[in-house]
């Protein structure tokens, strides 16, 4: 494990960024920062120590916020009013350009940033009920998962966050299945989706030219003895005990990926073979009460599960053989969902 990890942990209903020390065996809440209700979703640049935060309220915005290493805190610096609320964040270009994905508005876009603040928004791509927004490692392409619509779109990326579709533009899924989250393979030639209606992960090969998707195989994620069906666009997954696919992360040196379904509130760890394609899931394993983000820490060894409706999150270790064991838990504030490192 890295010494002195820290993990940022966005507790949107409580409005705060929980700064968490992660050790082998312990979580320790370092400080607790205001931000604002709704920090759902925020990206790291860790060089500059700058973390960017969406925001609900008073009004959708991304807020700018400089971490203090020697406390843990957070503090604004700028903010910048968008249309809608974000549903995720990601940087690009070394941190000069931010992406952004829209679900309610149903857009994507990309902002320049200069010092911690953002320029002009570039023109849109636009699909209904974006969830995500992944940027390669050389800041080329970028792709957006967009839910409503059952597709993945892929972009060129400019400098300046320009958005240019690729041939073709999107790659689609089955009718109703719900592409919530994307990852990209460290060497980038796969990518993985996980859909939120049927838990399903599906693995993507991508031309590392073109950056162009192609479908490959899937497997599903959720218990199948639970009694769980499928959800669909507008149903409530509690109150039908229907499946409700939520995060994907690579881990143990991309041995294994983990997805997390919130109605069970389990963690799947798949095997992939060799050549990175989905194998067998190996457990499920219960978890934090609505998982619905989590994330890997650098060494592939540990995951950090936030529990949307414990407002707890859990350090989770991942064993060579992909089997996970719960190691600590700690409470950060209500409505858990988003975990990131700095």
């Amino acid at each position: 494990m890295t010494e002195n990890l820290l993990a940022l942990v966005g507790n949107a209903k409580a409005g705060t960024i929980s700064t968490l020390a992660v050790g082998d065996e312990a979580l320790r809440v370092v400080a607790t920062s205001q931000v604002g209700a709704g920090c759902g979703t925020f990206a790291v640049d860790a060089a500059r120590r700058l973390v960017y935060c969406a925001t609900k309220e008073p009004e959708p915005a991304i807020v700018t916020l400089a971490f203090d290493p020697a406390t843990g805190a957070l503090s604004e610096v700028s903010r910048t009013g968008v249309a809608d609320p974000l549903a995720y964040l990601a940087l690009a270009r070394d941190g000069a350009v931010l992406l952004g994905a829209s679900y309610h508005g149903g857009w994507g876009a990309g902002w320049p940033v200069s010092d911690g603040v953002l320029g002009e928004r570039t023109a849109p791509v636009e699909h209904a009920n974006i969830h995500c927004v992944v940027a390669d490692k050389a800041s080329q392409h970028a792709y957006f998962v967009a839910l409503g619509d059952d597709l993945v779109a892929q972009c060129a990326l400019g400098s300046d966050g320009t958005l240019t579709p690729l041939d073709p533009p999107t790659v689609g899924v089955a009718q109703g299945t719900g592409p919530r989250h994307l990852v990209l393979s460290d060497g980038e030639q796969s990518a993985y989706l996980l859909t939120e209606f049927t838990a399903e992960a599906i693995r993507f090969d991508r031309d590392p030219d073109t950056g162009v998707l192609t479908r490959a195989e899937s497997l599903r994620t959720h218990t199948t003895d639970r009694g769980l069906s499928d959800s669909e666009y507008g149903a409530d997954p509690q109150k039908g005990h229907l499946v409700w696919g939520a995060d994907l992360h690579l881990a143990a040196g991309e041995a294994f990926l983990v997805c997390s379904e919130r109605t069970e509130s389990t963690l799947a760890s798949v095997r992939l073979d060799a050549d990175g394609h989905l194998a067998d899931v190996v457990e499920f394993t219960d978890t934090q009460t609505q998982p619905r983000g989590f994330n890997v820490t650098p060494d592939g060894t540990r995951l950090v599960v936030a529990g949307e409706a414990s407002g707890k999150v859990s350090l989770v270790a991942v064993a060579e053989d992909g089997r996970l064991t719960e190691l600590d838990r700690v409470a950060t504030g209500e409505g858990p969902n988003w975990v990131r490192f700095i």
